[in-house]
């Protein structure tokens, strides 16, 4: 069984590696989109950033969460979550799309693709351990909370008032 620690260390690796791969896509999204407007004269298309930036937040988060680990930060981490996989999705369509032309940059696209197939599975990793982490936190709020009461029953006993 996983420890409480185990699982802080898991979601912290995880967060640092999250962030790892939102800084790539990002930067390839750059690359892609400064090169296809130089050889193709278009626009550029800047999926790979954005998907980049929420697996970016994603990486944030969990940290923040690995920290704190409140209820709070549980919830906006798996929400951060939840958006760095549906922008994983998306980066994925469209550069599917992209990729259907004649002209394109095949090579950086599949480097989208695998960035975006990446994040998203760190990202529902990030979902399962941070579910994992709050019902530890619970338990362990519930053993603290029946110490505290059984504590305070003993404290009763002990303190009786004198027989008159």
């Amino acid at each position: 069984m996983c420890t409480h620690q185990k699982i802080v260390r898991s979601l912290v690796v995880l967060s640092v590696f999250e962030m790892g791969l939102g800084v790539s896509s990002i930067v390839l999204g750059v690359v892609g989109s400064g090169r296809a407007r130089t050889w193709h004269k278009t626009q550029g298309e800047g999926t790979p950033v954005w998907s980049g930036v929420s697996f970016l937040l994603c990486g944030l988060c969990g940290i923040l969460c690995a920290m704190k680990r409140s209820g709070l930060t549980m919830i906006v981490f798996s929400t951060c979550c939840i958006c760095g996989l549906i922008g994983g999705i998306l980066n994925v369509q469209f550069v599917r799309a992209l990729a259907r032309r004649t002209d394109t940059l095949r090579s950086l696209y599949l480097a989208s693709v695998l960035l975006a197939c990446l994040g998203m599975v760190g990202c529902t990793l990030s979902t399962w351990l941070t579910c994992r982490l709050a019902s530890s936190e619970q338990h362990r709020m519930f053993i603290e909370r029946e110490l505290s009461l059984h504590h305070s029953v003993e404290m009763t006993e002990k303190v009786q008032p004198p027989v008159m």
